[in-house]
């Protein structure tokens, strides 16, 4: 008998990589040529989560604007382009992440990464940190014609890591990860650090981390080792 691996689905802003002063230092770069005041950093981090084009729009929302379906798009593109010439600069990896996943691969784990972040972007971060190799599928929320909160995004980005697998594991930090892990079926572990602009735990996660640290026993708890 042989185990058959388990697939850890990670979100990326605010769950694996603190992202939030590359977008926030883009976002100020559109509003500073709008001639708008730039946002406040911790105001603007609770904005980050479900993809660029929520986040231009919440963040002119703030100021009294509501932006028409033409300029959304235009300033959108606008901060892509920043974002994109600065995708690194100042992003990292949080605590003990790599740590984590270290020993959950010896556990018989493999990793993907599904994200409200456009797929080009989500690699081009994680091939600039040298962290693509690590994950079977990377999955943006253009990749498929579904994006979380809807269950099909975390379950098509399984499909796409290969498999088959015992058990599926959703990391995330807010909404959107939490509603489509519940809509997907599959257990969610909620981490306590990220952008969630509301309290975690009126979310009902299965279990809600402060540190990856924690991540390897609770996975094991949550999602246990299965033979073929």
């Amino acid at each position: 008998m042989t185990e058959v691996s388990r697939l850890c689905v990670f979100d990326l802003d605010g769950t694996l990589a603190d992202t939030a002063p590359d977008l926030v230092a883009a976002l100020n770069r559109v509003l500073a040529e709008e001639d708008l005041p730039v946002a406040d950093f911790d105001t603007a981090r609770a904005f980050v989560g479900h993809g660029a084009r929520v986040l231009i729009e919440r963040a002119h929302k703030a100021h009294g604007i509501i932006l028409t379906d033409e300029q959304a798009i235009s300033l959108t593109e606008r901060f892509v382009d920043h974002y994109a010439a600065h995708i690194a600069d100042d992003t990292v990896l949080f605590p003990h992440a790599l740590d984590a996943m270290d020993i959950m691969a010896k556990q018989g784990w493999r990793f993907a990464i599904c994200t409200n972040k456009r797929e080009s972007l989500a690699r081009q971060l994680l091939d600039g940190m040298n962290l693509s190799p690590r994950f079977d599928a990377i999955c943006g929320g253009d990749t498929f014609a579904v994006r979380k909160p809807d269950g099909q995004h975390i379950l098509k980005t399984a499909e796409a890591a290969g498999g088959p697998w015992s058990g599926v594991l959703m990391i995330g930090d807010s909404a959107p990860d939490i509603h489509a892990a519940k809509d997907a079926g599959v257990p969610v572990v909620a981490v306590s650090f990220g952008y969630s602009n509301e309290p975690i735990e009126g979310l009902n996660p299965d279990v809600i981390i402060s540190s990856f640290a924690e991540l390897p026993q609770h996975a094991e708890a949550l999602v246990p080792a299965k033979a073929a």
